[in-house]
Formats: structure tokens, C-alpha cells, sequence
């Protein structure tokens, strides 16, 4: 029977005689690296396969590093892992020295044991029924069944080292996969001490890591990325991935999920089966907002207000008040009669169905993916994986510096309003800035100097130049903004050091969400809820903090949706363009720099470790900013999307490419990553589902107060003679005597027109429902204000109440897990409880055969069946 030791620093059981010896550094010098194959995955005797590298170079100055690295190596033996060094001399910068980790069959065993790793043990004989109807259809996006299906389907128990002839293990070597194996190793290396003294146990690959003891630490790629290796024991499916998955012309294929699963763990796979779902969901939405677009598109001729702007008749007569104080003039409503037009392809009946469609289709897709994943949970045998059984899995910095646990709530609470002020009072000095620069643009432009730039120079006015810079400024403010806040972010849960890796990044994915929420939607929501609702009036306007000199914006006779649009075009399309520009580029740039001097070198001389090592890493968060990023174009999408139904199509678009880059990112640019388990999206779940209930609210907000379809119907039914939209913009603007403006109000001697005669002309127009003045309620609002009031306020709940009750109708009609993955959950516990059961009885019966050996007579409880017939009734 084997003898087990315990190694208390390590939490668990180690077996003793895993202990192995380590191949000297100095005798690494002696190798002869053009012997060795450049994909090599194994150890000097081409058996033992690497599991894990090290690498550092060695300081003249490094005398605690060095009795670091010895003694945290030499823990590292002492928990059973085999080492060897390459020497600097081999290494191709001649600096760098590489420590190779294998781990034996007795140390995969025990930690597959205490991580509870689920191994096979029976193939799995359930019959698979996926008749689709016309699957012939769908053969052009199929790859080929070697890539889908990268191994048989098997039952699964938790690895149990006392009944290791319980579980299917042809070869012990390959039983355990190699990201199994790596993530093992990982296992081992955060937890081995590399320091002792009295007070702590100073442990973990991070911290050497970060103290600049090692310099990296990193699972090998099976093979080169663009041909299979040479050696036959490795599996290459890197480059299988590479081939069928990260080529751009493959973008209108179906993923490898499993065979993304089986390279880099679940918690990848996940990622990329939501990217790639909500990318096929988006298709749907896209196509109803281009059709809504359409029709806004070629109803121009029913555009009967804007025809009006437009006219010499009536928008040429119609003068308005000046939009700021000083520097702006009076000016002709036809001057907006481009604006007028842009604003209707996006401001029409189309607007509010595809603002309910929105409502429903994000109920479909949070409810369609649930049953996507819960289908991934049972392929991917997660089902009985739950959160609990992270708990296993402490954090290192957990162990390490958390002796007590007290939540100082003041100072985080602190801390996440601090960037938050910041993002607002940036955006305050955004809406400054538009506020002063309108002025400018204003005066430079009274007398349309633009109208020289051909082609383009009659469709640019103040408004719109105002908003696209104001939106550009607001855009790079945000990307300098994100920068600061990751950090903050990180180092605010740092502080709270979470007890578990996943108790960490459900915080750090609550406090970084909330950061990018306020610094990407609350422009867009200053546009879509404030702009132009708290103005005043001409002779008592509303200024900006009350004291400033700064008047408050108002929205043209079109409307303040169209500006909604260009910010919602501006900052989603420009972080979509930056987002793959840095994601792509950036890695692509820096391993060129990194391995532009080994590129030169022949083949043998550039090993497998060498190459990988020139990898950027894919930290612990990366995985997080791809969600993040995906989850601010869901907000964009939803929340704003009423004001442009564009935005699922850009998505789609950005979406397709996404998928191809991320796949060519992972499979070319960065370093294998350490496998990890998760059976869901985590908290971005949570996430989602409250962006889905906000979208609702806004979008209802957007329809009633930003874009003018309520007061048009409102006018249509209640104030035109003849159910038609004629002489709806003379109705929708109020009259002001020049005479009432204030000196700090009126225009300067020659900011107004040519055409203005102030002994002429004695009133302007402007946007409101106010009694004109003489009258016994000058300047206040009228009886139709009101009534629009009402009627938005009516839009609003009903437009709420019908988009919840579809919502949560439709979560109550289709299940969260699908009929027959119950079933073929229930009908394989069955089956394993049966199968165990079964295994149990013929081992006693085994055990007490041996010991009746001196004994001529049969035990009475079991009777004398032979073991081939109990084995066969087992299988």
C-alpha cells in the first residue's frame, strides 16, 4: 500500500515518491540544441511532456532572487513536480534561462482528486436525435467532424485516486489533457512557498512574478500556429484552430466550440459561444432596424413638416430667435432643412416598432442564450459544477494577507464615487465646451461662409458642427478616462482581497461596468434627456448653474434626436474602430519587435518554449475586457437604439470581424492561457438583464421626449382640421416680441444677417408651446403643452407595461433548460448511479473471494457468479 506524506503548505496530499530529481542548469549547456525538434513539447528524453515554463534572467544584483528561485524550486520538487533548465548559453538572447515543468502521473492523480476533475469512465451510449429539417441547408457553414468533435462522448465521474480501475485510462501519459495538466501546475505553482519565516509563509508564482523574480510563466502551444508539428506524440491543434477558426474567410463558418474547449478550457469556450450567439442574434435585429431605416428613407415624400422647413413660403419667412447670447443672430427656419430631412430617416412611425422590437428581442436573447448555455453545461459536462466548488481554489493573496475581514464601507464607497465625479464633471466640461463653441461657430458661419466647400458645405451648420467636435472631444476624454479607471477599478478590489478567484471578478466586473456605464452613456443621455428641456424662454432664459454666463442648449426645430444619432454614431463606431485597431495591432507590433532578432535564426535554434515566450500574455483579466467590451455595445444598442436603428447593423458588422480577430489574437499573438472551468458568463448575466429592464425605460423616454412623434400625433388628432400634418411647424412654435430681449440677450451690432431689418421685423420664433406676448398669460405654457405632456407621459406607461408583459411572457414561455437536456441529465445519473453501484458490488465480491481463499465454502450474500459475467452486466 502506498505511503502519503502531508505538506501543509500546499493544503492537500502529496504522494512521497513523487519526488523527482532535476536536470542540472549546467548541464544544459552541453545539449545540442540542433538535435531537438523546434516544436518540441517534451523534456531532453523526448517522454515527459513540459506542462508549465519558467523563465528569468540573472541579475548581477540578484542574490535574494536567485535563493528565491532555489528554494521555491526546490518546494516545487519537494510537491513531486520534475524540473529542467535550459541554460542562458542555448537560449537565443544568450540571457535567458528557461525552467521546463513536467508533472508525474502520482501528482495529476492527487490533484485531479482534490480539484475534483471529472475524467471518463463509461462511453456514453445515449442515443443523440438531432433531426434538423433541411440540414443541407446549413452545409456550407459545417467544418469538418475531426474539428467539431474533437473527442468521444463520454460519462463522467470526479476523479477519484482510490478507484483508478474505475475510470477508461488506456495510457496514464495522455489520460489527462494538456490543459488539464496546465492547469494543475498552476494549481501547484500559486501555492508553493518560496520563503519562510515566523510570521508568514511568503508563497506563489504572482508575487515572484511581480517582484521580477521570474519573468514569465506560461503553458506551451502544442505547435506553430500555421503547419502541424513534426513530432507525432504532439495533438496540434493549435493549428487546426488557426486553419478552421482564425482565418478572416472563415468568418462565415460555425465555431469549433469543442475543440476551443478542449485547448483552452471552458472559461474561453464559454466566452466564445455567447460572442458567437449573440453575433447570430444580432442578425435579426439588424435586418428589422435596416428595414425601419428604409422606410424612413423612402417616406421623404410624406414628410410634410419638413417640406414646410424647407419652403421659401413658409420655413424662408419664418424668423427665429437668436440660439445664444451676444454672438448669435437671428436666422430663417429653412436654414435646418437638411437637418430636417436626416432627422426624419431616424425620427418616423418605424421608430417606435422597432423601439418595442428592440424590447422584445432582448428578452429573446437573454432567454435563448440561457437555454445555449444550458445545453454547452451538459455537452461540456458542467452540470454538477458549482460555484462552491471554487472555494477550493482560494486566492493566494487571500491565504497570504487576510488574517481579518473588516468592509470599511465609507471608504468604498469613497472610492467608487471619486471617478465617478470625474466622469461627470468631465462630461460638464463637455456641455461647456458645446455651449461656448456654438457661439463661435454661430458667428463664424452667419453669413454660410461653408457654402464655398462644394458637395458638402450647404449640409454643415453650427448645430452640427457643434455636436460632431463636442462629440470627437467627448470620445477621446473617454478613451483617456478608461485608463485611469481600470486601474482604480483593480486596485479598489484589490484592497477588498476577495476570498476566491470568482468572488474577484464578480467585484472587479461590478466596479468596472459601473465606471464605463457613466463614462460611455451619460453624454448620450445628457443629449437624449437634457438637451433642450430646461432653456426658458427669449427675455427669461435658463443658464447653466444658474450664475454662469453659459445659456443652456436648445434643440433645433428638428429636433435634439438627430444629435442623439451622430453622438451614438460617433463614440460606438469610433470605440468599435479603436477597439479592434488595439486589440489586433498592438500584440501584432510588439512580438514583432520581441522576436526580431531570433526570426534570423534557423529553425533549431528557435525552440518551442523560445518562440512562445516572445508571446504577449494573456493576463488573468483579459478574458474580462472582452466581455466588457461586448457588454457596452449591448448597452449601446438597446438603451439609445430608438434614436438609431442602425446600431445592431454596425454591431453586426463590428461582431463578425470580433469573432476572427479575438480567434486570430488567441491562436497567434498570445501565449497559451492557463485552462480554467466556468459553467455561465458569471455576473455578466446579471448585468445584461438589468441593461434589457433600463433599454425599456429609455427607449420609452426617447420615443416621448427626444424625438417629436408624440406632438405631431397630438396635433394630427387633436389640432389639424383634416387629420394631415399641414401647418403643424407654425403650430409647434411660439412668438416673441424683439423688444423683450435684455441687453445681455440681444445680438451684437453685426452678428445678425444681411437680410435682418430690425424697423421691419418686430418678432421671432422659437421651439415651445408658450401665449404669445399682450396676452392676459404671456410667456406661459399653453393648454396644448399640456395635453403633449399627457400624452407622453401616457406613451410612456403603456409603451412600459406592454414591453414588460411580452418580456416576461416570453421568459415564461420558453424554459431556461431545454426538455431533453433534463432528460438526458436525469437519464445519465441514472445510468452512473447504476454503473457505480454496479463497480462497487464486484469489487467486494472480488475483495471477499480473496480472502475466503482458504475457505471451502461460498459467502451466502453473494452468490458464485463469475467476474466476466458481473463486468459484462456492468458495461
Amino acid at each position: 500500500m502506498e505511503h502519503r506524506t502531508f505538506q501543509p503548505w500546499l493544503n492537500c496530499v502529496v504522494p512521497a515518491t513523487c519526488v523527482s530529481s532535476s536536470s542540472g542548469s549546467g548541464s544544459a549547456g552541453e545539449v545540442d540544441k540542433h538535435q531537438q525538434s523546434k516544436d518540441s513539447v517534451f523534456f531532453r528524453d523526448g517522454k515527459r511532456r513540459i506542462d508549465f515554463v519558467l523563465s528569468y534572467v540573472d541579475d548581477r544584483d540578484g542574490e535574494r532572487k536567485q535563493e528565491r528561485r532555489r528554494e521555491y524550486e526546490a518546494n516545487l520538487q519537494k510537491a513531486g513536480l520534475e524540473l529542467e533548465t535550459e541554460d542562458k548559453s542555448v537560449s537565443d538572447d544568450r540571457k535567458t534561462y528557461f525552467v521546463k515543468i513536467h508533472a508525474p502521473w502520482e501528482v495529476l492523480a492527487t490533484y485531479a482528486d482534490v480539484l475534483k476533475i471529472k475524467v471518463p469512465f463509461k462511453e456514453n451510449d445515449i442515443p443523440v436525435h438531432q433531426d434538423i429539417p433541411m440540414d443541407w441547408l446549413f452545409t456550407p457553414f459545417r467544418l469538418p467532424d475531426h474539428v467539431m468533435n474533437p473527442e468521444p462522448d463520454y460519462f463522467t465521474s470526479p476523479f477519484n485516486k482510490g478507484k483508478i480501475d474505475f475510470f477508461l485510462i488506456d495510457d496514464k501519459e495522455t489520460f489527462f489533457p494538456p490543459s488539464v495538466r496546465n492547469r494543475i501546475v498552476y494549481y501547484i505553482l500559486a501555492r508553493c512557498p518560496y520563503h519562510k519565516t515566523d510570521r508568514e509563509d511568503k508563497k506563489g508564482i504572482k508575487r515572484l512574478l511581480n517582484n521580477g523574480t521570474y519573468g514569465s510563466a506560461f503553458p506551451l502551444h502544442d505547435s506553430r500556429y500555421w503547419k502541424p508539428s513534426r513530432d507525432s506524440n504532439s495533438e496540434s491543434e493549435r493549428f487546426n484552430l488557426y486553419k478552421h477558426w482564425a482565418q478572416f474567410f472563415s468568418f462565415f463558418k460555425e465555431q469549433p466550440l469543442n475543440l476551443i474547449r478542449k485547448y483552452y478550457g471552458e472559461k474561453i469556450g464559454i466566452y466564445f459561444a455567447w460572442l458567437g450567439f449573440y453575433t447570430e442574434m444580432l442578425f435579426f435585429a439588424a435586418v428589422v432596424g435596416l428595414i425601419c431605416f428604409l422606410y424612413g428613407l423612402f417616406t421623404f415624400d410624406d414628410n410634410v413638416w419638413s417640406k414646410e422647413i424647407c419652403s421659401e413660403e413658409i420655413g424662408g419667412n419664418i424668423i427665429m430667435c437668436p440660439l445664444c447670447d451676444k454672438k448669435c443672430g437671428y436666422w430663417k427656419l429653412n436654414s435646418t432643412c437638411n437637418s430636417s430631412w436626416q432627422s426624419h430617416m431616424f425620427d418616423n412611425v418605424g421608430t417606435v416598432f422597432f423601439a418595442i422590437f428592440m424590447g422584445i428581442w432582448v428578452t429573446l436573447f437573454l432567454e435563448f442564450w440561457k437555454r445555449r448555455q444550458a445545453r454547452l453545461e451538459y455537452e461540456w459536462d458542467l452540470v454538477d459544477f458549482e460555484e462552491e466548488q471554487q472555494q477550493l481554489q482560494l486566492r493566494p493573496e487571500y491565504e497570504t494577507k487576510c488574517t481579518s475581514r473588516r468592509l470599511n464601507r465609507v471608504t468604498q464607497v469613497f472610492f467608487c464615487l471619486l471617478p465617478i465625479s470625474l466622469i461627470i464633471a468631465c462630461i460638464i466640461g463637455v456641455i461647456a465646451y458645446r455651449l461656448a463653441v456654438y457661439a463661435a461657430f454661430a458667428s463664424i458661419m452667419k453669413d454660410s461662409p461653408t457654402n464655398n466647400i462644394h458637395m458638402v458645405g450647404s449640409l454643415i451648420t453650427p448645430q452640427l458642427a457643434t455636436s460632431v467636435t463636442a462629440s470627437c472631444i467627448n470620445f477621446v476624454i473617454i478613451m483617456i478616462l478608461n485608463l485611469m479607471y481600470e486601474r482604480v477599478a483593480i486596485w479598489i478590489t484589490d484592497m477588498e482581497i476577495p476570498k476566491t478567484h470568482l468572488e474577484y471578478e464578480n467585484k472587479l466586473t461590478v466596479k468596472m461596468f459601473l465606471f464605463q456605464f457613466v463614462n460611455y452613456y451619460s453624454s448620450c443621455f445628457y443629449v437624449a434627456f437634457f438637451k433642450g428641456k430646461f432653456v426658458g424662454h427669449p427675455g427669461d432664459y435658463i443658464y447653466m448653474f444658474g450664475w454662469s454666463k453659459l445659456r443652456n442648449e436648445e434643440c433645433d426645430p428638428g429636433g435634439c434626436l438627430i444629435e442623439l444619432t451622430t453622438q451614438l454614431v460617433i463614440v460606438m463606431s469610433g470605440k468599435q474602430v479603436w477597439g479592434n485597431v488595439q486589440e489586433a495591432l498592438v500584440p501584432w507590433v510588439m512580438n514583432r519587435w520581441g522576436s526580431r532578432k531570433a526570426r534570423s535564426h534557423p529553425e533549431s535554434r528557435y525552440s518551442r518554449w523560445e518562440q512562445d515566450h516572445d508571446l504577449q500574455n494573456f493576463g488573468h483579466l483579459g478574458l474580462f475586457y472582452e466581455y466588457l467590451e461586448m457588454v457596452i455595445q449591448f448597452g449601446f444598442i438597446t438603451l439609445f437604439v430608438a434614436s438609431f436603428p442602425l446600431a445592431p447593423l454596425l454591431a453586426l458588422l463590428n461582431n463578425i470581424i470580433e469573432v476572427r480577430v479575438d480567434a486570430w489574437k488567441f491562436t497567434t499573438q498570445f501565449r497559451r492561457p492557463v485552462a480554467s472551468k466556468a459553467h455561465s458568463i458569471g455576473a455578466w448575466q446579471e448585468i445584461l438583464n438589468g441593461v434589457a429592464v433600463l433599454s425599456v425605460v429609455t427607449n420609452a423616454f426617447i420615443v416621448a421626449f427626444t424625438s417629436d412623434m408624440i406632438p405631431r400625433l397630438v396635433y394630427m388628432y387633436a389640432y389639424s382640421n383634416d387629420l394631415s400634418m399641414k401647418g403643424y411647424i407654425n403650430n409647434s412654435l411660439s412668438v416673441f416680441n424683439i423688444s423683450g430681449f435684455s441687453e445681455d440677450n440681444r445680438p451684437d451690432d453685426g452678428e445678425s444677417p444681411g437680410w435682418f431689418n430690425s424697423s421691419v421685423i418686430t418678432t421671432c420664433r422659437y421651439r415651445d408651446y408658450r401665449y404669445p406676448s399682450g396676452h392676459e398669460k404671456e410667456y406661459s405654457h399653453t393648454m396644448q403643452f399640456w395635453h403633449i405632456l399627457a400624452a407622453k407621459l401616457a406613451f410612456i406607461i403603456i409603451m412600459e407595461h406592454v414591453a414588460f408583459m411580452v418580456k416576461f411572457f416570453v421568459a415564461w414561455m420558453i424554459p431556461d433548460v431545454p426538455s431533453e437536456v433534463k432528460a438526458r441529465i436525469k437519464r445519465e445519473r441514472y445510468l452512473i448511479q447504476e454503473y457505480l453501484h454496479n463497480y462497487e458490488v464486484e469489487k467486494l465480491k472480488i475483495q471477499l473471494s480473496q480472502r475466503s481463499d482458504d475457505c471451502c465454502c461460498t459467502p451466502m450474500i453473494y452468490p458464485d457468479i463469475s467476474r466476466h459475467v458481473v463486468l459484462s452486466e456492468c458495461l
